[in-house]
């Protein structure tokens, strides 16, 4: 099939090299535009982009979805399928265009997370599984037909990071069994479930603060929830103190937001338990363990 794929983020990647080396043909790669993607940096690429300039492919960089331009441009390319990995929702009059339709790929057993982000909301709520959905697009976010859809298990201690890298790796694997699918013409919809769809929102300054009323294990949840990005916080003294690892403590009688080392760990207390900080970060330094952060400050008071 003649294929259109639109992506900006590595998470994208693998699924474009996969379908580049099969026997579809992408006729053009659609990514964000080119900006300045770090502090004092020059104006860079997505990766999407530079990765399908390395493979040789067209690319359109769009920053207006709704432009006539760009919608000219793509139906010039008379395309089967669009291939929508980590990017934008899609105007109708563009969803309209390719002869079959388009397809997402998307990090949640839909309809459970839909939103921006899947992989963070199902580890920070202690799920024990996700997955992977392929599904037709329509004009409402994350809601279309199912086309395929595959499980994988979360480790009691796994973080969004590790999750992201298989659903990654995995999701590139069935978005191309989907495609040949659709081509085959041998497949079946599913339609999604509304009465069971839960949200997976953008994580937000106000979202990410630990709130350590909670028990134990939703603590360490959010924490391992929220790693490598971007990052659990709370604050000690007045400085805001970003936690990376953690795991659920001892069971000994301490205050919520109390600090107390015990035996060589930095505790915390909880609603329930309490929560060993592994590593974590102070304004100005580098991330630390929590043995350096001992030897190196006198541990005292409580989280704020």
């Amino acid at each position: 099939m003649n294929i259109v794929f639109m992506g900006s983020p590595d998470f994208a990647i693998p699924s474009l090299e996969k379908i580049f080396n099969s026997s579809h043909t992408i006729k053009a790669v659609v990514s964000n535009v080119d900006k300045r993607r770090g502090r004092g940096s020059e104006v860079a690429p997505t990766v999407v982009k530079a990765k399908a300039l390395e493979l040789g492919l067209p690319v359109i960089e769009v920053e207006d979805l709704k432009s006539e331009a760009f919608e000219k441009t793509l139906k010039e390319l008379k395309p089967d399928l669009f291939v929508v990995v980590a990017f934008r929702i899609l105007p109708k009059s563009i969803l309209e265009i390719p002869r079959v339709g388009s397809i997402n790929l998307h990090a949640s057993l839909l309809p459970k997370y839909r939103g921006a982000a899947p992989i963070h909301w199902a580890v920070i709520n202690g799920e024990e599984e996700t997955g992977c959905t392929i599904f037709f697009l329509d004009e409402k976010v994350d809601t279309g037909n199912i086309l395929l859809q595959k499980k994988i298990t979360i480790g009691e201690n796994d973080t969004t990071g590790e999750i992201y890298v298989k659903l990654m790796e995995e999701g590139s694997n069935h978005l191309l069994e989907a495609i040949n699918l659709i081509e085959s013409e041998n497949y079946d919809l599913k339609k999604q479930d509304d009465s069971e769809a839960t949200p997976a929102p953008k994580l937000f300054n106000e979202n990410t603060r630990v709130d350590f009323n909670k028990t134990a294990r939703e603590v360490h949840n959010l924490i391992r929830g929220l790693n490598p990005f971007p990052v659990a916080w709370t604050t000690w003294k007045d400085k805001k103190v970003k936690i990376y690892k953690s795991k659920p403590g001892p069971e000994i009688n301490i205050d919520s937001f109390e600090l107390l080392v015990k035996e060589g760990k930095l505790l915390a207390g909880c609603k329930k338990g309490t929560i060993e900080i592994t590593e974590l970060q102070l304004p100005g330094k580098k991330r630390m363990s929590s043995e350096e952060f001992i030897n190196g400050y006198t541990v005292e008071g409580s989280f704020e």
